[in-house]
């Protein structure tokens, strides 16, 4: 059992930086793998990045490798999207979601945070 909660969106400029934080709190943090996903208006939620429970496995969507990084700190039961040369389309409300294995669907994360807003002015 683990809650999540989002921080550090906002409005940046196209070609600019966010990064956003996911502090957890409950059970066992380490244990469990994160993701990020993402929800646009108009569209379904979709995957953004991953990372297994040791911080050493991280996968992304194909729209933001190179551009987003996914890291954790276990220590501080926090997980982190850097995301960096952001585009309009990167618009979207992001949540983090926390499972038992990571990968791309949201149906394998058993745990959601409210979301954090992020817009991409162009």
């Amino acid at each position: 059992q683990v809650q999540l909660v989002e921080s550090g969106g906002g409005l940046v400029q196209a070609g600019g930086s966010l990064s956003l934080s996911c502090a957890a709190s409950g059970r066992t943090f380490s244990s469990y793998a994160m993701g990020w996903f993402r929800q646009a208006p108009g569209l379904e939620r979709e995957f953004v990045a991953a990372i297994d429970w040791s911080g050493g496995g991280t996968y992304f969507a194909d729209s933001v490798k190179g551009r987003f990084r996914i890291s954790r700190d276990n220590g501080k039961n926090t997980v982190y999207l850097q995301m960096n040369s952001l585009k309009p389309e990167d618009t979207a409300v992001y949540y983090c979601a926390a499972g038992f294995v990571s990968g791309s669907q949201d149906l394998m994360y058993d745990y959601w945070g409210q979301g954090t807003q992020v817009t991409v002015s162009s």
